[in-house]
């Protein structure tokens, strides 16, 4: 587990370069924080680091996203970025009906807590908080591994 924190959105997205030099093909990420907590902001790092094609937007009326990768990080392979806004997802089987290719994928769900079972024994989940009071814009970040098989 790790802990940031992260006090602009310009630092968010500096962590999302950073997380997303080291995910591969076959990572979930899940993302979980309120509304504005930089959500999208750090996936757009993300796919900076992994070369996504296109802009990396928030998926909220279309659910998924495809992004090519531009191929610079020969170890990614064919592998594409899917960006995911389950927020109006009921349930993991939704997430599935999805037809994403997971093995293949580099796959980041924006509120996804909760969406693994029957997709994957292992993911990454980023939990962002933010200052329940609105006095400062700061997050705190946490992101931790999950295996259900250990």
């Amino acid at each position: 587990m790790s802990k940031y924190t992260v006090a602009t959105p310009e630092e968010m997205h500096e962590l999302g370069l950073s997380l997303g030099a080291t995910f591969k093909a076959g990572d979930l990420v899940l993302l979980t924080g309120p509304l504005g907590a930089g959500k999208t902001t750090l996936t757009r790092g993300i796919g900076e680091a992994l070369g996504a094609i296109g802009n990396v937007s928030s998926p909220t009326f279309v659910i998924a996203r495809t992004h090519k990768l531009d191929g610079k990080r020969a170890e990614l392979g064919d592998a594409v970025l899917v960006h995911v806004d389950a927020y109006r997802l009921g349930s993991a089987a939704e997430l599935d009906d999805l037809d994403i290719d997971f093995e293949n994928t580099i796959t980041i769900v924006e509120w996804g807590k909760g969406f693994t079972d029957g997709i994957t024994d292992r993911w990454i989940e980023i939990e962002i908080e933010r200052d329940h009071t609105g006095e400062s814009e700061v997050r705190d970040v946490t992101v931790s591994e999950h295996n259900a098989n250990a």
